[in-house]
């Protein structure tokens, strides 16, 4: 009897052990995966913003605080045919991703092929639309005189090789959601360095100014290209093509799943315009070329969390297709606590540099200790931004369309309140800067309302098989 009993106890204990440790290897294979895509989508994020840090550096040294600026005004354009690229490219990555967690293969290919020739038309479509219209909106950001001079001579050129920059960017998300974020990386490297090369022979050798950063910036972005299409078309998955038949409801779906994606890449951009009419309306020149610095700066950090949010995506969507809840959680808690290790030793880092980083773009004496003090106020929302980077993937990942479109529209339209009318009228230029981190600070307490609603829902209901 006893015997019995004992050999029950040890089956049940070695049920037990077995269950833990297939547990143990699941999250294991987790983590593997989670920091087999996040790392190389942090970098490939990070060389994808640093293209016109690239341009503002060469310019800066060779025009100097004009020429800064002037990259700065036109840069928004540039982030909006990214944001294109991308949340196309993005909103195709999210289906294709969850039919792969259904293992739907059919679905699959009619998501990626749907995907392909949404990102053909509109490069075409891009292209036209800006050429006729790129001096009005550089007006509207703010640009005259010398300034608009500079700007539009850049900017034209970013506007006829606009399909480049398309093509870079949304065949990025693609790629990784086809086990190549290390194509990915490789890809957004090769065309940084082509960047950097052509940048020092046509601004610093050949002095062709703003026309040459611009040339280069579009060279950089069809070498990203090309890898792409090559490693896309060596996965054998371009054949979708063959035979291709729109359908309207997948369409649909990739244009409401890219809807976040596209206003998480341009959000950042509306935030400079309104930064820059906020400062220019109350520092003048001085404060917008201030503010071209200290953007660039924030920008590599803003891209390097958006990189371990969108880096996750591919993980979170399968395994929401698969209908794995645990998956999820553990691969968002992972990026949390990546996003927030990366936050404050990126704040670290930047405030021991305030005063060094502005002699890196070549800005004049007086405006060093200003770009010091203002990148000093920015740095106090890096924690909460690191936050909403990550929340805002997690949400568009799992089919959370509307919360993520709250928090990446909520920030500039809160930023037109706070920058342009509240704070500035107390505080004056100061207010403007100060309005950043405020808002972002609103926006993680709202982010935090909505994740535990949405998880409160969700054990309401199931996920999908």
């Amino acid at each position: 009897m006893n015997s019995g009993k004992i050999s029950g106890r040890r089956k049940l204990k070695q049920v037990i052990f077995q269950r833990l440790s297939k547990g143990d290897d699941e999250d294991l294979s987790i983590q593997r995966k989670f920091f087999a895509n996040v790392f190389p989508a942090m970098l490939a994020f990070a060389f994808s913003g640093i293209y016109a840090i690239v341009d503002g550096f060469f310019i800066g040294q060779k025009l100097g605080d004009m020429g800064l600026a002037a990259i700065n005004v036109a840069y928004p354009i540039t982030a909006f045919i990214q944001a294109v690229g991308t949340g196309i490219g993005m909103g195709g990555a999210i289906a294709v991703a969850i039919c792969i967690g259904q293992k739907n293969e059919e679905g699959q290919k009619h998501y990626l092929s749907n995907t392909l020739v949404l990102i053909g038309i509109s490069c075409i479509a891009i292209t036209v639309l800006l050429l006729l219209g790129f001096p009005i909106l550089l007006q509207w950001f703010g640009a005259g005189g010398e300034l608009l001079g500079l700007a539009e001579q850049y900017t034209q050129v970013i506007a006829i090789g606009a399909a480049f920059q398309i093509l870079g960017t949304g065949l990025t998300p693609l790629i990784r959601n086809y086990n190549g974020s290390v194509i990915a990386m490789c890809s957004m490297v090769a065309g940084f360095l082509t960047n950097v090369v052509l940048d020092w022979l046509f601004v610093m050798v050949l002095s062709y100014g703003m026309t040459g950063a611009a040339v280069a910036t579009i060279i950089g972005q069809a070498v990203t290209a090309v890898i792409g299409a090559l490693f896309l078309w060596k996965k054998k998955k371009l054949q979708c093509l063959l035979g291709y038949r729109p359908s309207k409801g997948e369409i649909h779906r990739i244009l409401l799943g890219g809807l976040s994606p596209f206003g998480l890449t341009l959000s950042p951009n509306l935030v400079i315009i309104v930064i820059n009419k906020a400062a220019f309306l109350y520092g003048g020149d001085h404060a917008v070329a201030c503010y071209a610095v200290v953007s660039y700066v924030v920008c590599i950090v803003q891209l390097l969390l958006q990189g371990v949010g969108d880096g996750c995506q591919p993980l979170i969507s399968q395994a929401y297709g698969a209908g794995q809840e645990r998956d999820m959680h553990t691969v968002r808690r992972m990026a949390y606590v990546t996003g927030g290790i990366l936050s404050v030793v990126s704040m670290g880092v930047m405030y021991s540099l305030r005063g060094v980083i502005p002699g890196v773009f070549g800005v004049s004496d007086g405006l060093t200790q200003d770009v010091a003090r203002v990148l000093t106020i920015f740095l106090l929302g890096f924690v909460f931004v690191a936050f909403l980077r990550i929340t805002i993937p997690y949400f568009y990942a799992v089919k959370r369309t509307l919360f993520a479109c709250l928090l990446i529209y909520g920030e500039p339209i809160l930023l037109c309140l706070m920058a342009l009318l509240v704070l500035p009228s107390i505080l004056g230029v100061d207010g403007v800067w100060i309005s950043v981190p405020a808002v972002q600070m609103i926006l993680t307490a709202l982010g935090i309302f909505l994740l535990v609603w949405s998880q409160k829902k969700t054990k309401a209901t199931e996920l999908p098989s």
